[in-house]
Order: C-alpha cells, then structure tokens, then sequence
C-alpha cells in the first residue's frame, strides 16, 4: 500500500469536503441501496428516497447516530418474512415516525415522534415485512394513517 503526503491527503480531504452539500448525508449509508417510495393518502402521492435495510448487519445499524435527514428521506427496513417485529431508539438521537408495512403495501399502525436514545420497544400491530423511517412529524405533515398504502417492489405493489 502507498501513503500519501500528510499535505496532499489534507488537501484532498479539503476538496471533497467543499464539494458536500449543507446537510451531509450519513456515509454509513454509502453501500446501502437506495430506492424511491410512495406513500398513497387521501391528500396525495408522497415520495422518498430510501436506504434499504434488508440484511441484519444493516437493520441493525437503522438510523444510529444520525442527527438530520431531509423531509424527503428515510430508510425502509424490509425483512424476509412478515413478522411482528420491535424496534428502539438506543443510540438514535433523531426522532422518527415509524410506519410498519404489511405484505400488500398497506400501512398496519405509526408510531409517530418516538423518544431518541429509548430502549422502550416499539412494536408493529400484527406481522409486517417493512417498516418505514422517516423525520418525526411527516405522518401527521402528511396526512398519512393506518391503512394508507406504501408503493414499493417489496410490497408487490409499485416500482423501484
């Protein structure tokens, strides 16, 4: 392996660092796959850019340490099978609106605005094959209630 000149790799640490937009977003996230959701309200269509978590290492990390993220984006957990499944906020100092999704896309319950940092166990209504994270607040910004449909490959309900 080659090193680099201290100077040279601080002037391209520089360089890369001016180029980054106001709100980085999180470089956890740079191997996850990104998609496009849709969720269907009475009030309209609604979309976001999502990190897909299908694996246990990254459903895992969820949204650990993250500070800010746009009202356009969150992260869509998606598991092999539908199962009532529990989630927390240890070591997430954002508040999320969680949404749990059930295999035909359609939204079981929301946890809206749960506590950073709590261990205390969020859980999904029923079986579910995806949960939704987004900015606390969307849900009710957005009108979006339990049996609203999400639109994704996942849910066999949309495209990618």
């Amino acid at each position: 392996m080659r090193r680099f000149p201290a100077a040279i790799a601080f002037g391209a640490f520089a360089v890369a660092c001016a180029a980054l937009p106001a709100t980085p977003l999180p470089s956890q996230f740079a191997g996850l796959p990104e998609a496009k959701v849709e969720v269907l309200t009475e009030s309209g269509t609604h979309r976001f850019r999502v990190w897909i978590a299908a694996d246990d290492a990254s459903r895992e990390q969820g949204l650990m340490d993250v500070r800010e993220l746009p009202h356009d984006r969150g992260m869509l957990f998606l598991f092999e099978r539908p199962e009532q499944v529990g989630f927390w906020m240890k070591d997430t100092p954002l508040s999320l609106d969680l949404l749990f999704i059930a295999t035909d896309g359609r939204i079981t319950n929301i946890a809206r605005g749960t506590q950073p940092y709590s261990v205390a166990p969020i859980m999904s209504a029923g079986p579910v094959i995806g949960v939704l994270e987004v900015v606390a607040g969307t849900a009710d910004r957005l009108g979006i209630v339990a049996g609203n449909r999400v639109r994704h490959p996942a849910f066999g309900s949309g495209q990618q």
